[in-house]
């Protein structure tokens, strides 16, 4: 009689509450990153810039004079979307496109004097709700999750 019960099903993947795979650290890290940007748009919208700009102007605070290419790497666009935004920079006196010598074709982008005030003045304005952003970790937890953000992001055999 026996034989004629159905066999249990093996466990199936998604039968698990919860997921502990690579693809649900991706879902969470994307959840986590929509929260991080919308708090730091509420903190550029009153300086009347959008993070795709901040995220170049960190680039060119960090790495000085930068090619319009190696900028589209650091920050994850596409080489139409980084034009776009250096020319937003370069209305605004955010940022300078300048000849790089030797190549008359590649054009390196300079942080402006304007752009460093307004590069400072959003670190100013992003401070409290950025404080806000891990208020809800424990003593050396935020400097532990950038840390291991850090070596995620950039492994050390990449």
């Amino acid at each position: 009689m026996s034989a004629d019960l159905p066999s249990a099903a093996p466990p199936r993947a998604t039968d698990r509450p919860g997921d502990a795979s690579p693809f649900a650290l991706g879902l969470l890290l994307r959840q986590a990153h929509w929260r991080a940007a919308a708090v730091m748009t509420e903190a550029l919208r009153p300086l009347g810039i959008e993070l795709r700009h901040f995220a170049v102007l960190i680039v060119l605070s960090d790495r000085g004079p930068t090619v319009q290419r190696d900028l589209a790497v650091a920050t994850g666009s596409d080489k139409a979307g980084i034009m776009r935004v250096v020319d937003d920079l370069e209305r605004k006196g955010l940022a300078v496109r300048k000849a790089v010598p030797g190549d008359r074709r590649v054009r390196a982008v300079e942080i402006t004097p304007s752009g460093v005030e307004l590069f400072d003045a959003a670190h100013v304005a992003a401070e409290p709700m950025a404080g806000r952003l891990v208020a809800g970790l424990g003593p050396g937890e935020a400097e532990q999750l950038r840390d291991l953000l850090t070596r995620f992001a950039y492994p050390a055999d990449g």
